[in-house]
């Protein structure tokens, strides 16, 4: 019910009339003046009732008069009268119907009542009605009023006291309020703004409102009062404390900040009044130092008071907390205060009240915000924040150093007195009153012996003070021991937890704002606004190094998991604060800090020491006080939850993890997960850390890089108890998702991630360097969970990651590289296999960004890493090989990045990649890539640790180019667009189109290129592999040759075919000659390949016969190349240089290609030549059969006879149509070359060895020669057309050379079938069948040719002088055939008898044909003849063969018999001179031999021989004696005398008796002195000295028989009975004989040839032949008897003179 309404009124008249009568009672006897008032105050009442319509207002206006009554009542003093008044004038008030004069006398009532000290609790009542109720008391009367209630404070009732107190607080409220609503009224009206105020003068308030003027006075009072000064307004005050005024001060200023802040009066009070008291009280707290002794100092020190130091720290937490703006410098006075209050020194109650006050502004990160802003960011000016957070860390550091921390009676006893009390501590050891019983239950902190508890002090976020709020305390409490820690930890976690929560708030709304920004305008950049950032910055600068040092201290010291837990999120959160503020040292160090705590102490790591001597180095003071990071102790009471090995180079003992380190571990990965964005450079803390950890516990890389729990592999193994066991799986788990959770960083944060992995890989590597310790592969199985989890962006960080794998393979500790290599090897295959987007195939970039690692690979000399590699190549073609695209150069790269070093099995491996390549992948791959497939497969054949491999790759290179035989088309339009781009690139760049064979067109190089790798494996140095790579090239070659087009055949032949020939040649010059042991293992190695050089001479002869076969099957397309001569001439070259090496079969070899070569005839000149026909119908030339192609070239069939051979030559040549000018020019050259070649190889070849012979160097086979020989024909045919006189010598030369050579012992047998048999070998055979050709040939061809009979002449009579006289070779000795021993290494001569033979018959007949040749006849052929055949016929018996000489004989007479008779025809020309006594000579040589005949002889067939020497006699009687006048005389004379010689002379001495008769050759002797006879008397004797030679001889004779018959009749007689000897005998009867023979032709001559002197010398025998009848011997008789015969014709009358002159 409001006061105001009809019944309240109605009600308050009858009250106060029933108070008013009330009153007049009571007063009726003892004070009648009071009575009457209230009797007329009735009366006053009802009038007033009765006469207004508006009775309350009408009340008050008359309220003096209304109120008198009571106060006249009051004045009474009665107690009872005095109750009722004051009761029914505070009825009055509570109506408001009191007016501002009634309340200025209640008031003076009052203060009168109060001065007596009546009804004091009444009278507060009274009073706080009175200024609650309404506000009509101002000024002095309000003033008047508030100094009665400070006086009934001071009274000596506890309870008024007390009231009283109450009631001040409330009217000073009051008082504010009033002005508060004031201005709440006043809000829309506009004032003029005051005139500052400059002076201090109080009156000053002129410009105030009433209620703000009672307000300024009654707060300007208090502030006097406090000060101990005369107040101004509350007059009549007669004492205060300071503990009420510093209350009152405070409630003010708490409760009406805004009268303050608004008002600058008020502002200038709190600056001008309320600092310097606060201050100036302070000033005993400041000065003392607790345990100083008073007596020291001269003045004694006040001392600190804690109910007005506690009130004062309130009063300045309110000061700072609503004024911080206005008082800026004093308040930075109060913070510094406020941190020297935490100093040691200061009794332990001023701390503790000291630290609730830090605490309240801990928990308003506003006003912090505000003091960095004001303080710590301003130049000269004190770090206010720096300096509290700092100040709390020393405050926390000091409890655990200060002897006497958690001690409570140092603080009560005297200052003198306090080493009792620390004693005391230091005996009741931890905690006091039985708390060590329970002391692991109970939250507490221990470091070095000191053991703080922790207590729960306040909610987190708000600071609920326990000493600041004990108003009542006089004394100083004591404070229980670990309550100023506890505070001090609560206040610096809602310290962190405010700064942090606030800073990120806004760090929110601004990425929110930007966010919005960008939306907006996406073209433009947001700006930030740098304030703010840099007070969060300063803020975080400010703190930190503060926050971590006491975060550190207490982390080491805390027992208690949640207080851990705290301190970690408190570290952890300021860890990701400064990260995200871009503040790296801060970061850095939380970090380090939670590493440090993850593990063991002292436990030694290079990345946490390093980080915390920057930190140790930044020792801050804090006022001059020093203040030191600490290092952790070692005595921690922590349990064990796991023992193990620490991770380091030397091995050392165990390290023990507590659950602590377990749990600051999940803290450290928390961190990394949440805050991984943040982490920057520090990553290579946490993962440093995580790296020990992980070791420490025995956890091991699996699969995809997950750590698995798993046993150490050495070393004491690692011990987990059952409570981390559980963790374990927990712990790997996180560290999975750790690095899963790396998908979401942001790129930059991602790459500090990798660096910061592969920095500490790089640690690791260090380590394991240099010992087989298991290595630590936390960072590579990390490295490789992070590529995997990354793959969508893989190209930011593919190069430092897998840059860093490859520097892992290449460590030396095994373990370490196979997992760099796993991890990079899946890390490829991973991203082959992504499904990237845009997918692989069309980033072209990306997919050789995959693969360039598993290149890099290539360069790691461990096997290892190698069989790695290349099988996770095989697993990439299996699965990826139709998509690789631009990746197979790489891929192969791979594959071929083998070296001989490097062992089979890799090759092995590698190769399977290869074959795979080939069989499958072909089609797939970029034709430019096939080059590469060619070389990557010739460098596996070029490889010498497995032969089969060698081959079978071979065998790829021959799939390959089938290959590109069948995809010629789309390769050749492929490499085309290619070469086009390359071109247009090359050319834009201003280069040169770069590739091997380049100017040949690509499809053509890609055929070169396989060529030259075949080339490059026909020089291999196994045999094997040698034989192989030629027959392929060769084939390929041949087969696909087609396709190339003409100019690149320049190359083939060029750079390919003669390059390799000039390889094999000088390979095979150089091979080495020593035996070959059996070729390891059981393979036996025949004879023929037993060293270097016969391998090499396979080769050699492979390589030349498939060139050779090129030249042959290709020549029409060679023959249109420019330099065709040029190749032939090369190509001849090397054929003569195979054909004179040192080896049978290649120089065998080299002839036969020498005779394909030239077994092809000029080329036909039409358009259909049979090749391009074939071509054309696409049958590659090799199926064509060259014995089928039709046309001149018809090779020859080496099996044909010699004769067949030469026809077909000849018809060869009369078939071919007449070639072309420049062809037959072009030809002629070619074979001109070939002849040249030829001579030179027969030259070299034939040509004996100079010197000793004991190093015989090389004799050439019977094959070689024959081969060599049997060319000649053939060629010549081709260049007969210019074949002179000086190429005839040196074929001469050449003939003569190999005919000489020797066979060696051991091949006789093969080439001779048996020395009595008379047969050529084949090499005779071919050089006879060479001159056969050539005579035929000048035969049929013209005039000018024939001077080379004599030539011919000349070498078959060189030939016929070997069957006398084998021919030398060199100085060598060869020994008979007959006598050599076929085991032993002689060299034999041939028997050339056969061949001498045959020669002289060829000659023979040749002569027969051309005896009359001009040329024939100027040489002198005859003579050469004739003294040829002198030799054979001089040694007759002693010639080698028997039938030699007789064939001599025999070609004597016929080459007589047809070149007699042109020699006498040329009698007169002198040409044949000098022939007739090289012929005399012959006969005489012949006719009167030296050589015996053999004694084994039989008649028979000596009569056979002598019959052969009438022969000759014959013809000298037929054909030489009859036309004596054409020849010289001398010849004749020798003739005749040679006759004569053989009349007489011609028994042989060696007879035996038996014999003689036959053996005297007396038919020889009867024909030559027949013809000597004949001769001398049948010829008309032209002139007289031919008729005195034949008379002299004739003469001679006679006297000779003479001489011989007088000897033997005298030997006789003196011999008596003796014989004489045989050769006497034999004489005798010779003589005998040819005296008979004498008669018979004197008998037939016609007496007047006769001279009369012979018949005298014949008749004067006739008496010695009559002296011999006495002889003994009967066949001297029966001679005798034939002598005497003849004589009966002499025996006639003598005849007369005249008559016989007349006849």
């Amino acid at each position: 019910m409001s006061t105001s309404s009809p019944e309240a009124v109605k009600k308050l008249l009858e009250n106060m009339q029933t108070d008013l009568r009330s009153l007049s009672m009571e007063c009726k006897k003892k004070f009648p003046p009071v009575k009457e008032a209230a009797e007329s105050g009735i009366v006053k009442i009802k009038t007033i009732a009765a006469r207004n319509t508006d009775i309350l207002a009408a009340l008050k206006e008359n309220s003096s008069e209304v109120v008198q009554p009571f106060l006249m009542g009051c004045g009474t003093k009665e107690p009872k009268i005095t109750q009722l008044c004051l009761a029914a004038i505070q009825r009055l008030m509570s109506h408001e119907v009191v007016s501002e004069a009634a309340a200025g006398n209640i008031i003076n009532m009052l203060w009168q009542l109060m001065e007596n000290g009546l009804e004091e609790l009444k009278l507060l009542q009274t009073v706080l009605v009175l200024l609650t109720t309404n506000t009509v008391v101002h000024d002095e009367v309000l003033s008047k009023a508030i100094v009665l209630c400070f006086r009934l404070h001071f009274t000596k009732d506890n309870i008024t006291n007390n009231t009283a107190a109450a009631t001040v607080r409330q009217v000073v409220t009051v008082v504010f309020e009033r002005m508060v609503a004031e201005d709440e009224r006043f809000k829309g009206i506009v004032e003029q703004p005051p005139p500052v105020q400059g002076n201090t003068n109080r009156r000053s308030v002129s410009t105030l409102r009433p209620s703000a003027k009672d307000a300024y006075m009654l707060f300007q009072d208090l502030c006097q009062l406090v000060n101990a000064d005369a107040p101004y307004w509350l007059v009549g005050m007669t004492e205060m404390t300071r503990t009420f005024g510093l209350e009152l001060l405070e409630s003010v200023l708490n409760d009406f900040p805004g009268v303050f802040l608004q008002h600058q009066e008020f502002s200038f009070l709190l600056k001008e009044r309320v600092c310097p008291l606060v201050i100036k009280l302070f000033s005993p707290n400041i000065k003392f130092r607790q345990g100083s002794s008073s007596a020291a100092s001269p003045a004694p020190v006040e001392k600190p008071y804690f109910p007005i130091c506690m009130r004062l720290l309130r009063v300045v937490s309110v000061l700072i907390k609503h004024f911080y703006s206005l008082l800026v410098t004093e308040c930075e006075i109060f913070l510094s205060l406020l941190v020297k209050f935490l100093d040691g020194e200061k009794p332990q109650w001023l701390r503790a009240v000291a630290v609730e006050s830090v605490h309240r502004l801990c928990v308003q990160p506003h006003l912090l915000r505000s003091f960095c802003q004001s303080y710590d960011m301003k130049q000269h000016s004190t770090k206010v924040f720096r300096d509290i957070v700092n100040a709390l860390g020393s405050f926390i550091q000091s409890l655990f150093i200060v002897p006497n921390a958690g001690n409570t009676a140092a603080v009560s006893a005297p200052a003198g007195g306090s080493g009792s009390g620390a004693q005391g501590t230091a005996q009741g050891g931890p905690g006091t009153g039985g708390v060590s019983g329970n002391l692991t239950t109970q939250a507490a902190f221990e470091y070095r012996g000191t053991w703080i508890p922790l207590m729960t002090v306040s909610v987190q976020g708000s600071a609920k003070a326990t000493y600041l709020e004990m108003l009542d305390k006089v004394e100083p409490p004591s404070i229980p021991e670990g309550y100023a820690m506890s505070v001090a930890f609560s206040a610096l976690l809602d310290l962190v937890r405010g700064i942090t929560s606030m800073i990120e708030r806004e760090l929110a709304m601004e990425e929110e704002a930007a966010a919005e920004f960008r939306e907006a305008h996406p073209d433009k950049e947001w700006q930030l606004q740098p304030g703010a950032h840099l007070v969060w910055e300063e803020m975080v600068s400010a703190c930190w190094c503060g926050l971590l040092a006491a975060l550190s201290l207490l982390l080491d010291a805390s027992t208690d998991e949640t207080a851990t837990e705290n301190i970690l999120k408190a570290e952890l959160t300021m860890a990701s604060l400064c990260g995200r503020l871009g503040l790296v040292t801060p970061r850095d160090a939380f970090i380090t800090a939670i590493c440090k705590a993850s593990l063991p102490p002292h436990y030694t790591l290079t990345a946490l020491s390093s980080n915390t001597a920057n930190l140790s180095s930044k020792a801050y003071s804090i006022q001059g006080q020093s203040v030191q990071i600490i290092s952790p102790s070692s005595e921690s009471h922590q349990q064990v939850v796991a023992v193990g090995q620490p991770l380091t180079a030397q091995p050392q003992g165990t390290v023990v993890l507590t659950a602590k380190n377990i749990q600051c571990m999940r803290t450290l990965l928390n961190l990394a997960h949440c805050h991984g964005a943040v982490l920057g450079t520090s990553w290579q803390l946490v993962l440093a850390t995580l790296q020990h950890l992980v070791w420490i516990l025995g956890l091991k890389p699996g699969v995809g890089g997950a750590l698995k729990p798993g046993r150490a592999v050495e070393g004491p193994s690692t011990v987990l108890t059952t409570a981390v066991m559980t963790d374990l799986p927990v712990i790997s788990n996180i560290l999975s998702r750790l690095f899963e959770s790396s998908q979401y960083l942001d790129d930059v944060s991602l790459h500090h991630l990798i660096n910061a992995l592969c920095s500490l890989s790089l640690e690791a590597m260090e380590m394991a360097y240099g010992n087989n310790k298991e290595p630590s592969l936390f960072a590579v199985a990390k490295l490789l969970e992070t590529g995997l989890v990354n793959m969508d962006r893989i190209e930011i960080l593919w190069r430092p990651l897998t840059g860093h794998l490859l520097e892992v393979c290449q460590h030396p500790n095994s373990r370490m590289r196979e997992w760099g290599a796993e991890a990079l090897t899946a890390l490829i295959k991973a991203g082959l296999a992504y499904k990237h987007d845009p997918p692989l195939a069309q980033n072209q970039r990306l997919q050789l960004l995959l693969l360039n690692p598993l290149k890099e690979l290539s360069n790691v000399l461990h096997a290892d890493i190698r069989q790695k590699q290349l099988e996770s190549v095989l697993q990439i073609l299996q699965s990826q090989g139709d998509s690789l695209g631009p990746g197979w150069p790489l891929v192969l790269g791979v594959i071929g990045a083998i070296r001989n070093d490097q062992g089979e099995s890799l090759i092995r491996t590698a190769f399977q990649c290869l074959q795979l390549v080939v069989t499958d992948f072909l089609p797939t791959m970029p034709c430019t890539c096939l080059q590469i497939v060619v070389d990557v497969a010739g460098s596996f054949g070029l490889q010498n640790q497995e032969l089969n491999i060698s081959l079978t790759s071979i065998g790829l290179l021959w799939n390959i180019s089938d290959y590109f035989f069948q995809r010629g088309e789309a390769i050749t339009q492929e490499l085309g667009r290619e070469e086009e781009a390359l071109q247009k690139q090359a050319q834009e760049k201003g280069e040169t189109l770069n590739r091997p064979f380049h100017p040949a067109p690509p499809f053509d190089c890609l055929w070169l290129c396989l060529y030259a790798k075949l080339g490059e494996l026909c020089v291999d140095p196994r045999p094997a592999v040698r034989k192989s790579a030629g027959q392929t090239l060769f084939s390929t070659i041949a087969a696909h040759g087609t396709l190339l087009q003409q100019p690149t055949w320049h190359i083939v032949i060029w750079k390919v075919l003669f390059h390799l020939l000039d390889c094999v040649r000088t390979s095979s010059t150089t091979a080495d000659k020593e035996k070959i042991e059996s070729g390891g293992g059981n393979i036996l190695i025949h004879h023929s390949r037993d060293t270097a050089e016969k391998q090499w001479a396979e080769t050699w002869v492979l390589t030349l016969a498939g060139v050779a076969r090129i030249f042959n099957t290709r020549r029409y397309l060679l023959q249109q190349l420019g330099d065709f001569f040029e190749a032939w001439e090369v190509l001849l070259n090397h054929i003569q240089s195979a054909a004179l090496s040192k080896n049978n079969e290649v120089s065998l070899a080299a002839l036969k290609s020498f005779q394909e070569i030239l077994q092809i005839v000029t080329p036909v000149k039409d358009s259909d030549k049979a090749g391009d026909a074939f071509a054309a119908m696409g049958v590659p030339p090799v199926l064509i059969d060259p014995l089928s192609a039709s046309g001149p070239g018809r090779p020859l069939v080496r099996s044909d006879s010699l004769v067949e051979r030469l026809t077909r030559y000849n018809g060869a040549e009369l078939q071919a149509p007449p070639p072309g000018e420049e062809s037959a020019l072009e030809d002629s050259a070619l074979w001109w070359s070939a002849w040249n070649t030829w001579y030179r190889t027969g030259t070299d070849s034939t040509r004996p060895p100079s010197g000793p012979t004991e190093k015989l160097s090389f004799i050439p086979s019977q094959p070689f020669l024959t081969a060599l020989i049997q060319i000649f024909p053939a060629l010549y045919q081709h260049i007969k057309a210019n074949f002179s006189m000086e190429d005839l010598k040196k074929l001469g030369v050449i003939l003569h050379g190999a005919v000489s050579v020797p066979i060696s012992s051991d091949a006789s047998p093969f080439i001779l079938p048996s020395y009595t048999e008379a047969v050529l070998t084949s090499l005779q055979e071919a050089v006879l069948t060479s001159l056969d050709v050539l005579q035929k040939a000048i035969c049929v061809g013209p005039e000018n040719l024939q001077v080379m009979y004599p030539a011919i002449f000349e070498q078959l009579l060189l030939f016929v002088e070997f069957s006398c006289k084998p021919p030398q070779y060199g100085r060598m000795e060869t020994k008979h055939v007959a006598n050599a021993k076929y085991n032993q290494a002689e060299w034999v001569a041939l028997n050339y008898v056969p061949f001498a033979e045959r020669s002289l018959e060829v000659m023979v007949d040749l002569y027969h044909k051309t005896a009359c040749h001009k040329a024939v006849i100027n040489e002198k052929v005859l003579q050469n003849i004739i003294k040829t055949l002198r030799m054979p016929l001089g040694l007759k018996y002693a010639c080698p063969s028997e039938s030699t000489w007789k064939l001599a004989v025999s070609s004597l007479l016929k080459v007589l018999s047809i070149g007699l008779p042109v020699a006498r025809q040329h009698a007169s020309s002198g040409k044949f001179d000098t022939m007739w006594p090289e012929l005399a000579n012959a006969f005489e040589d012949f006719l009167f031999t030296k050589s015996t005949p053999p004694d084994n002889l039989s008649i028979q067939e000596f009569q056979k021989n002598e019959a052969i020497d009438v022969e000759v006699v014959q013809l000298i009687s037929t054909e030489i004696l009859p036309f004596a006048n054409f020849i010289p005389k001398d010849f004749v004379g020798q003739i005749m005398a040679m006759l004569n010689r053989g009349s007489i002379h011609s028994q042989s001495p060696s007879f035996t008796e038996a014999e003689i008769d036959v053996r005297m050759r007396e038919e020889f002797s009867k024909v030559c002195f027949e013809t000597l006879l004949q001769f001398s008397f049948s010829n008309k004797v032209s002139t007289p000295q031919e008729g005195y030679i034949s008379r002299m001889a004739l003469s001679v004779l006679l006297k000779r028989s003479q001489d011989v018959l007088r000897r033997y009749v005298e030997d006789e007689r003196l011999s008596g009975r003796c014989p004489l000897p045989r050769q006497q005998v034999t004489e005798i009867i010779f003589v005998l004989k040819a005296i008979s023979t004498l008669m018979d032709s004197l008998k037939k001559t016609q007496p007047e040839n006769v001279d009369g002197n012979t018949w005298a010398q014949v008749i004067a025998l006739y008496p010695t032949l009559v002296e011999c009848i006495t002889c003994s011997s009967s066949e001297v008789s029966s001679a005798l008897k034939e002598a005497l015969g003849p004589f009966k014709d002499f025996m006639q009358p003598p005849v007369s003179r005249v008559q016989n002159g007349e006849s």
